[in-house]
């Protein structure tokens, strides 16, 4: 061996002498060993580095977001739930806010992973949803959403009668007019909770698309109250329309007061709680306008009400035709113009004896007073031996001239 090959010899011995230390000792070929246990490196959970998969271990699982309603959505109920979940994360705060900057309140689970509003939004409004998310790494992450509520031309209402604190008598319907065809029917009457003090049950007849009534079997019993809880804020209507309200009604019942005019007697009589409370000679329509048979529900009063025969399509060359006149005590049946109310006095003579209106019950002054004095909205008169037919449903409330099993079908 040459004193050159000597020297390369050795060289090579002692490098690889140091690259044994090296290994023995935990160098960088020991960093790669999966089970070396070694805690040189910082791991990339601590220095919130990386997310995926990598050279250290653990790996920070990625935030997952659950957010309602969903970025961008339109025609939002404003009845939806507005909530945002997270998992592998934390929730580190949440702002919704409206167009006009007013913030929506609302409340983080326990755990930090869910926050809901509390309360409903506005109709026809903007939305802004902003919130900070923290994942297992300590990382922060800031989002920010938007949608928009139902508009305006998908908002429905209601008008409802007898009218809250009304007190009405033992007929007396209740009555809501939607301001919005309703096509989800029984959507809407799950919304709609009526109880009585009486404990009396009724049912809903729809009667148009727009108008339901709801009435008992029989006639509300006296001296009871009727509650009715309209829970329609956010019901669907049908047709992309959503109810703008909740409402709670409450309507007192008097007294039981219940009329019989009969046109073949010429009488009208009165009962108050069943017991009898008055009865007058009338005269009723003749036999060209016949009073309208069946229950009439009492509406409303005037003391003076002008009459005009131009209202029920009379002309002048008619005999019927009477001009334009003005009765005492008038109490309104129906809408079409039957009232009760004191007869003319060209027609005083005939009460008792003849029927001779144009459809009206007739009573002399003293009972046509009394009515006028002693019943009221929701009372009943029921009208017999008429050659008259029931009045239309749309015209006041003939609710009762419906059988039950037809009414509550």
């Amino acid at each position: 061996m040459t004193a050159r090959e000597h020297r390369t010899t050795t060289r090579t011995v002692l490098l690889l002498g140091a690259l044994c230390l090296l290994a023995a000792g935990g160098g960088v070929f020991a960093a790669v060993a999966p089970d070396s246990g070694r805690a040189a490196f910082e791991s990339e959970a601590g220095s919130a580095e990386r997310s995926t998969p990598g050279l250290a271990a653990p790996v920070v699982a990625p935030v997952q977001l659950a957010a309602s309603p969903a970025d961008g959505a339109q025609q939002v109920n404003p009845a939806a739930p507005v909530s945002l979940r997270v998992t592998n994360g934390s929730i580190d705060r949440v702002a919704l806010t409206d167009s006009d900057g007013e913030a929506v309140e609302g409340s983080l689970s326990p755990d930090g992973t869910g926050w809901s509003a509390a309360g409903p939004l506005q109709f026809n409004s903007s939305y802004t949803y902003n919130f900070v998310v923290t994942d297992a790494a300590g990382r922060k992450t800031n989002d920010t959403r938007t949608f928009t509520t139902v508009t305006t031309a998908n908002e429905a209402d209601a008008a409802v009668y007898p009218l809250d604190g009304m007190k009405v008598g033992v007929a007396q319907p209740l009555q809501i007019t939607f301001s919005e065809p309703v096509l989800n029917k029984d959507a809407v009457e799950k919304a709609i909770k009526i109880s009585s003090t009486s404990g009396q049950a009724g049912a809903f007849h729809w009667f148009s698309d727009s108008m339901v009534r709801y009435r008992a079997e029989n006639f509300w019993a006296a001296n009871s109250t009727v509650t009715m809880d309209m829970q329609l804020f956010g019901i669907d209507f049908g047709n992309g329309q959503i109810g703008n309200f909740n409402k709670l009604v409450t309507v007192h019942v008097g007294d039981k007061k219940v009329a019989v005019a009969d046109a073949t007697a010429h009488t009208f009589s009165v009962s108050v709680n069943d017991k009898p409370a008055g009865s007058w000679p009338a005269t009723m329509g003749d036999t060209r306008f016949p009073s309208a048979r069946g229950f009439l529900v009492f509406m409303e009063k005037y003391r003076v009400e002008h009459m005009s025969a131009s209202s029920i399509g009379l002309k002048p060359d008619d005999p019927a035709y009477y001009g334009e006149l003005d009765v005492n005590y008038a109490t309104r049946l129906t809408p079409s113009g039957e009232f009760i109310h004191q007869a003319t006095d060209s027609a005083l003579p005939y009460i008792g004896v003849a029927n001779l209106s144009h459809g009206c019950i007739g009573l002399g002054p003293d009972g046509a007073k009394w009515v006028f004095d002693n019943m009221t909205t929701g009372d009943v008169v029921q009208v017999v031996n008429t050659e008259g037919e029931n009045a239309n449903f749309d015209d006041g409330f003939g609710d009762w001239n419906i059988p039950w099993p037809q009414y509550a079908n």
